[in-house]
């Protein structure tokens, strides 16, 4: 591959290792050329580190640096361009409109902080930056976090790679540095002496430190327009004789192998070299819990996590660490572990080589490509956001490089959980202009064809197959519920479009298959598989255990679990309230109210709570879908109206109740082999405390059987989009 690196050549810090680093790796098995605009220290020690290296004149004389970038361009023929900073991206975007190269950028900082403090730079490279990022055809993002952050201001979420900067661990020693005794306990930090950096916060917090701690020194590494203002701090705090100023530093092992503690204060970061720099010698690290820093440091394993301005925290952090040695030790040793392993600089040049890879391959992609996906998302329904996580999943195993397009009431919530495209869901043209260019079009799961909530959702549903079919998608119905649709007009409409435009139907239960057939749904290919959900996973047991600390209920009680929601005949909420109460005092099972829609179902809980004489847990935040399935599968029994209640809590291993308002429950319950199903119309407290006692009786009723039964089911669905995608089901 033939790789050409515009840099805008006054890079320092991370951005400078980043590029020189990673280009030295890539130049090992690829074409590798990079151009500087600008001479200087960045450009020497690109070539002294071996890279082929073509500089212009230190000046924004655009159409020269321009007609230089032209020039090389034409004689490199790169197959893409990989921009670093303002000036290389607004060339970048140059060359992509005239020579029609995939231009791909990686963004190292919040481009929107860049020039925090001083406004003439932000209103004027900051905004050629602005400009030229949302004119470049990808994105590095060096941390999740900036990935999400780059998507909340409108790029596009499938266009964003991420690649976590990496390290050469391959020379680094195995032990730590021995400080004597009686020698300074030394706090360092290597950063731009600029707000975002806040050192101010870390001055007082060392003052504080050093009081209690007279051994402390501070070493500050690095320059910047705040270091006059910075020295003066120091002498007010009474601290100039323990703070060296020790400015620029391009021996950062040297450096860091003369500190003990590495900390870093800043508002804003992305994924800082400073702290794997650190890391590599062996500093145990106190740091701001911004951007993706937590993705390397996990607090109180490999280090100390602060939120950023927190001052006392920050102060308390340092001296425990400067009087605890074993500490101090064990956090360094496990984060030069993690470090090696997960954040190596061959493990960067990988992910990138990857990701230019895929880039030239999408490009070379000719004719109809990627899903449209429609359903009831956006909504605040976890169950609904599961059904969208469990296709995009599918789809991606697919092909994950599959462009994805979701129709959702919340576009912003989707993109940034889904990491699709997504439109709202009544944006017609939009919709249409993605039909025309998709392969697939994927009616998402869920109960959309039925008339209960309305017939106006039903037209629109049954619209969006016609238009699909219309503009030349394949169709297919996915792990979807059918009914009831009780208005005879509605049965004879849906059933004429269903036979028309779908060509595969894969249903989540028995009951939506006895419709369909009722209803002489018979033209496309109809096959009897399972709610897409059931192949999620559930959290960890840590981040279980977080998801119910921030609920304040204690993790190791045992509990009953309650997942209810507002119906019209939902009327004997005195009879839940027994149960609870039963539960309690027979069991000992703490009764947890857990919405699955939210704040929808929080109204139902309440008015049982009301009745209720036994202390309970009324969780009243959102929880992702892999929370929700470790939460509930952690209870000795679930009882849930909310259909998805009931498929997380078997997904995560505990046995159910479910109170049916909807055939759809009753199904599922059946589907599952059970019969601990009451209908909500007649339910009442003798029958509940009599199916809690059946199940407990007999240790918590196994789902491990149905479970798998589930699984098995469920691969028809990506087995039959498989099958459309590929050409095996005729039109």
């Amino acid at each position: 591959m033939r790789i050409l690196c515009f840099a805008g050549g006054g890079d320092i810090g991370g951005a400078k290792t980043h590029i020189i680093s990673l280009g030295r790796e890539l130049a090992k098995d690829n074409e590798y050329l990079l151009l500087s605009f600008r001479r200087g220290e960045f450009a020497a020690e690109a070539r002294q580190n071996g890279l082929r290296v073509i500089e212009t004149e230190n000046s924004w004389n655009l159409l020269s640096a321009l007609n230089t970038a032209l020039k090389n361009v034409d004689k490199f023929k790169p197959d893409i361009i990989h921009c670093h900073g303002a000036k290389a991206n607004m060339m970048g975007v140059f060359i992509k409109k005239l020579r029609h190269i995939p231009v791909i950028t990686t963004v190292h900082s919040d481009p929107q902080l860049d020039y925090l403090g001083s406004p003439l730079k932000q209103y004027t490279f900051g905004f050629i930056n602005a400009i030229a990022l949302y004119n470049m055809d990808y994105y590095m993002a060096v941390a999740d976090k900036m990935k999400s952050t780059l998507i909340e201001r409108g790029f596009d979420p499938q266009k964003i790679f991420v690649l976590y900067n990496g390290l050469d661990f391959a020379n680094a020693s195995g032990q730590p540095r021995q400080a004597d005794a009686d020698s300074d306990i030394v706090v360092g930090i290597a950063a731009r002496l600029t707000p975002i950096k806040d050192i101010p916060t870390l001055l007082i917090a060392f003052a504080q430190a050093y009081r209690r701690n007279p051994r402390l020194r501070l070493k500050i590494a690095g320059i910047g327009e705040d270091e006059a203002k910075l020295k003066e701090m120091a002498k007010h705090l009474k601290i100039a004789q323990r703070v060296d100023f020790v400015g620029w530093i391009s021996d950062m092992q040297g450096f860091f192998s003369q500190v003990d503690i590495n900390v870093l204060s800043s508002l804003s970061e992305t994924f800082p070299y400073s702290l794997l720099e650190g890391a590599h010698e062996h500093c145990a690290a106190i740091a701001s819990s911004v951007g993706g820093i937590p993705s390397m440091i996990e607090h109180g394993h490999h280090g100390l996590l602060f939120k950023p301005g927190d001052v006392d925290t920050f102060a308390e952090y340092i001296y425990q660490l400067s009087v605890d040695e074993k500490l101090r030790h064990q956090l360094s040793k496990n984060l030069f572990i993690r470090c090696k392993q997960e954040f190596s600089l061959e493990r960067m040049k990988i992910d990138q080589q990857k990701v230019y890879d895929d880039i030239i391959r999408l490009r070379s992609v000719k004719g109809r490509y990627g899903a449209v996906i429609c359903g009831a998302y956006g909504r605040g329904n976890a169950g609904d956001e599961a059904i969208l996580k469990a296709i995009v999943s599918q789809m991606r195993e697919i092909d994950s490089d599959m462009p994805l397009t979701v129709m959702s009431r919340n576009k912003m919530q989707t993109r940034l959980n889904n990491c699709t495209n997504a439109i709202h869901i009544f944006n017609v043209s939009a919709f249409i202009g993605y039909l025309r260019r998709s392969q697939i079009f994927i009616n998402g799961g869920g109960s959309l064809i039925q008339d209960v909530t309305s017939s106006r959702s039903l037209y629109y549903y049954l619209f969006t197959l016609v238009a699909a079919k219309s503009f030349g998608c394949r169709v297919i119905m996915y792990g979807c519920g059918i009914g009831p649709i009780n208005k005879s007009f509605n049965r004879r409409l849906a059933a004429s479009i269903l036979n028309k435009t779908t060509e595969i139907i894969t249903l989540r239960d028995s009951v939506s298959y006895d419709v369909l057939k009722q209803m002489k749904v018979d033209k496309p290919q109809i096959y009897l598989s399972a709610d897409p959900t059931i192949k999620l996973a559930k959290a960890t047991d840590k981040q279980v255990q977080a998801a119910f600390e921030l609920e304040n209920v204690p993790v190791d009680i045992p509990k009953i679990g309650f997942c209810l929601r507002n119906w019209p005949t939902f009327a004997n909420p005195q009879a839940i309230a027994a149960a609870a109460d039963y539960a309690y005092n027979h069991y000992g099972l703490a009764p947890v109210f857990l919405p699955i829609e939210l704040p929808k179902d929080i109204g139902a809980a309440q008015q049982v709570t009301e009745y209720m004489n036994a202390p309970y847990y009324a969780c009243m935040h959102q929880h992702s879908v892999e929370d929700l399935i470790g939460m509930l599968g952690s209870m000795d029994l679930v009882i849930g109206m909310r259909l998805h209640s009931l498929i997380f809590a078997t997904a995560g291993g505990a046995p159910v109740i479910g109170i049916s308002y909807d055939i759809k429950v009753g199904s599922f319950i059946n589907d599952i082999g059970s019969t601990a199903c009451i209908p909500l119309t007649s339910l009442n407290a003798q029958q509940l405390c009599a199916e809690i006692d059946k199940i407990l009786a007999s240790g918590g009723t196994s789902v491990s059987h149905a479970l798998d039964n589930l699984r098995t089911l469920e691969k028809i669905n990506i087995n039959s989009a498989k099958r459309l995608l590929i050409g095996e089901v005729a039109q």
